[in-house]
């Protein structure tokens, strides 16, 4: 599943890290990857990240 990141549309919520330990904050709580400051990343299927990518009220992850 490749995963894409749009800190532009991140508003901190922190939904996505409740769902998924994939997911971490900045310092203004923006959303990026736990382990990479990369923003598109490919993880095996994972149906914590896609409910993640489904709960963003943003759409800030996007998972395919």
């Amino acid at each position: 599943m490749k995963v894409k990141l749009l800190p532009e549309k991140c508003i901190a919520c922190g939904l996505c890290q409740t769902y998924s330990p994939v997911f971490d904050y900045d310092d203004d709580g923006i959303v990026l990857f736990s382990d990479s400051s990369e923003l598109e990343k490919t993880f095996p299927d994972d149906t914590d990240i896609l409910l993640a990518s489904k709960s963003c009220p943003t759409k800030a992850i996007i998972a395919d």
